[in-house]
């Protein structure tokens, strides 16, 4: 089904019905969505953009992302949501490799270099004017086969790949979000506290596929003030939290039980046992953990509300730990190098199997034939099942590092850092990190004879070029890097020297 058409249906259905809401001020019905949406895709065709024109999406959540992200798939677009934290060096990459024909900004954000690229501010004279752009052309929506998202994820080496999404991998997605973690209705209410690029708004299509209320917090993003608040007011309220963002509820000073909250559904990284038995204590039995992908968007295992409230059952702890078994419709195997299914217990790559894997990569068909190999998904992670079937993820594979629900390539970081002038070797690694699940510390090298470079121009240089949150927290100068015979940098061995020199300094 094309994602525009489940929204039209609901207008149909429930016309009156709250479908946007900034904070608690209702702003879009149902109804006055879908029209927006068909006047706004109209305006867009107008300016000459072509079925399967590539619309990227440089925004922090406002309730216009839905607006934009629904008048593309009226009209045969394609939405390319981009984090609205990245550098616009990073920005202007995606840009150019998916050929986006118009970039969505705000009004007090950044925007991309790239001057093949056409702009629109959000709520400007232009933008306002689309919206209300005549609509009695008829455009024919995207056939459900077609692409409907491209979702942009680091690759191996750091370089982003766009995860192509069709409409009908996307409607499995939702398919499976009422399977496994909530049936919805009109009843139910969404926050987007969390990036409405990412997981925040693929959960947030299923809502509105079912009629429920998306809000969008007045800050745009996480703030647990609002979160508790909103909370105290909302009825039947879920939302997607990054276990960062679980951390910052549960140690704020509003951190209290509200018969409102239906699901708080977290993921993105790991979370510590004692962490999530905190969040059960507060929370109660609306914890639901998921593992997923871009490449298989948010849906390939889940832990559920009911398996984190069984504390009297023996493995209760122990399942706490996983990311619980496959979703609906979903086939999850562990397998060796060369793609055997390992025994209970062993540690190998993750695969998976659904009708929710992406199609492949945007112009990129030698990733896509080493990611997708007789329809399963090689996902990068490595991990393990137990005889029951459940997920436990032991590592990220190519030395990926996950802080605060973000994918942060050491390799991006080392090439920004090995641009200064004194930097003649370095190697970044991910580190433990109870707030944000990793750190990043770099160990830096410095040419003969070169004095050590201050931290604060090492940062200057990395907010030149990367995205804030990709900067280390640490620096560690050192004369050598740790090699195999092979000229292979042994970050196991710079993580264990880390440890130990963090570990003697804070005794």
């Amino acid at each position: 089904m094309n994602l525009f058409a489940s929204l039209s249906r609901q207008a149909k259905r429930s016309p009156n019905h709250t479908a946007l809401a900034l904070g608690t001020q209702a702003l879009l019905s149902y109804a006055d969505l879908a029209q927006q949406a068909m006047q706004l895709g109209a305006g867009l065709r107008a300016m000459g953009l072509k079925e399967g024109a590539r619309v990227a999406l440089f925004l922090p959540n406002s309730p216009a992302y839905f607006v934009i992200l629904y008048a593309c798939w009226a009209v045969g677009l394609v939405a390319v949501p981009i984090n609205a934290k990245l550098h616009p060096r990073e920005l202007d990459w995606i840009l150019e490799n998916c050929d986006a024909q118009l970039c969505f900004v705000s009004r007090d954000g950044g925007g991309p270099q790239r001057a093949t690229t056409a702009c629109m501010v959000v709520d400007s004279p232009e933008y306002l004017q689309r919206c209300a752009h005549n609509a009695s052309t008829h455009y024919t929506p995207a056939h459900a086969a077609e692409l409907a998202w491209l979702f942009y994820t680091s690759g191996t080496t750091g370089t982003p790949k766009g995860a192509m999404l069709t409409h009908q991998q996307l409607h499995h997605m939702i398919q499976a979000y009422y399977a496994d973690i909530d049936p919805l209705d009109t009843s139910d209410s969404i926050l987007h506290a969390a990036p409405l690029s990412h997981g925040s708004g693929l959960y947030g299509l299923a809502h509105l596929s079912a009629g429920s209320r998306n809000v969008i917090p007045t800050a745009g993003g996480f703030d647990a003030d609002e979160v508790f608040e909103l909370l105290h007011c909302t009825p039947n309220l879920s939302f997607f939290a990054a276990p960062t963002m679980v951390l910052r509820l549960l140690g704020h000073a509003k951190a209290s039980p509200s018969p409102n909250l239906k699901t708080l559904i977290y993921g993105g990284a790991p979370m510590y046992l004692v962490d999530t038995l905190r969040a059960v204590d507060l929370f109660g039995p609306h914890l639901y953990n998921l593992y997923g992908q871009g490449e298989s968007p948010m849906t390939i295992t889940g832990l559920s509300q009911q398996h984190h409230t069984l504390a009297a059952h023996a493995s209760h702890p122990e399942r706490l730990t996983t990311c619980g078994q496959p979703r609906h419709g979903v086939a999850v195997r562990v397998v060796d190098a060369q793609g055997h299914d390992l025994a209970p217990h062993q540690i190998g790559e993750i695969i998976t199997r659904s009708d929710c894997v992406m199609s492949g990569y945007w112009n990129n068909p030698s990733a896509s034939a080493s990611a997708i190999k007789d329809d399963w998904l090689y996902t990068g992670d490595l991990g393990s099942l137990d005889t029951a079937g459940y997920l436990k993820l032991q590592d990220r594979a190519k030395d990926l590092i996950i802080s605060g629900g973000s994918n942060i390539y050491p390799r991006e970081v080392e090439e920004v850092l090995l641009k200064h002038p004194a930097v003649s070797e370095c190697a970044v690694i991910g580190i433990p990190d109870t707030m944000w699940g990793e750190a990043v510390v770099a160990f830096v090298v410095c040419h003969a004879g070169e004095a050590a470079p201050q931290s604060t121009s090492l940062e200057t240089l990395c907010l030149e070029n990367i995205a804030r949150f990709k900067r280390p927290k640490h620096y560690r100068f050192v004369t050598a890097l740790p090699k195999n015979n092979y000229g292979k940098v042994l970050k196991t061995e710079l993580r264990t020297q880390f440890e130990a020199t963090y570990n003697k300094q804070n005794t």
